[in-house]
């Protein structure tokens, strides 16, 4: 019996810069519910709080506490260790991170910097990495959905730095099992009372099933045909979010 849902944002409740058909009133229904509803996000170019904002605009009725990002669960961690991040995230979230201590650096954080992966920037990144400084990835993803064209994520620069300078990443976000198994935490339930809903067949689906939640793929945003079959798991592949909530709001 599915007891918590939880949503993928981008691609899922909107594309590009509008709600998703019936994306609204399907998540007033899970709201409304006695589900317990998350939003779970790898978005490295939103704070928390700009998340909200855009949600709230296209008329999602949520509060701020049922948002996690990765940037706030990374940022948590390096606060947690200790560390003196050099951080290569995108303009937008940077003041997230501006009360971190960043001189002299003894870690890399890195997510979708955009126009500010230089070759500069990766480079003193490798470096720092080839000396031992940990390299804590936000999110995995390989790529995203914008304007209607698809654009290079973390995934492949996170990669290409493990590949360099022979290290494996703290992956903070999808798909992470700790990422999934943190919004679980918060409800009280159990990773197989909770089901996630995601366009993204690797990060979203294969990700939670790995922390044991179950999931449900949807076949708006970045989804391509046939994004169901080049996974060995069983999951639900339905056309959008409203069949979804259908889909969790159906008795046992």
């Amino acid at each position: 019996m599915v007891r918590g849902l939880f949503f993928d944002i981008s691609g899922v409740l909107y594309d590009g810069h509008q709600a998703i058909d019936g994306a609204v009133a399907a998540v007033a229904r899970a709201q409304a519910s006695s589900l317990e509803v998350r939003f779970l996000t790898n978005t490295s170019r939103k704070t928390r709080m700009k998340v909200f904002d855009d949600l709230t605009k296209l008329g999602f009725d949520l509060t701020l506490n049922q948002i996690i990002t990765a940037p706030s669960a990374a940022k948590a961690m390096i606060l947690d260790r200790g560390w003196r991040p050099l951080c290569l995230v995108h303009e937008r979230v940077m003041e997230e991170f501006s009360d971190l201590p960043q001189d002299d650096p003894n870690a890399v954080l890195l997510a979708d910097a955009a126009e500010g992966f230089t070759y500069q920037a990766l480079n003193r990144a490798f470096r720092l990495c080839l000396e031992g400084a940990p390299l804590i990835g936000i999110g995995m993803n390989r790529y995203f959905k914008l304007d209607g064209q698809m654009h290079l994520d973390a995934g492949p620069f996170i990669r290409a730095l493990e590949y360099a300078a022979g290290t494996q990443a703290l992956i903070v976000g999808k798909p992470a099992p700790a990422f999934f198994l943190q919004g679980v935490s918060e409800t009280g339930l159990l990773p197989g009372e909770v089901m996630m809903v995601g366009d993204d067949v690797q990060g979203d689906v294969e990700g939670a099933m790995g922390a044991g939640l179950l999931a449900c793929l949807v076949q708006t945003g970045k989804y391509r045909d046939g994004d169901e079959a080049r996974s060995d798991l069983t999951f639900p592949c339905v056309p959008s979010v409203v069949d979804a909530v259908n889909l969790a709001l159906k008795p046992a």
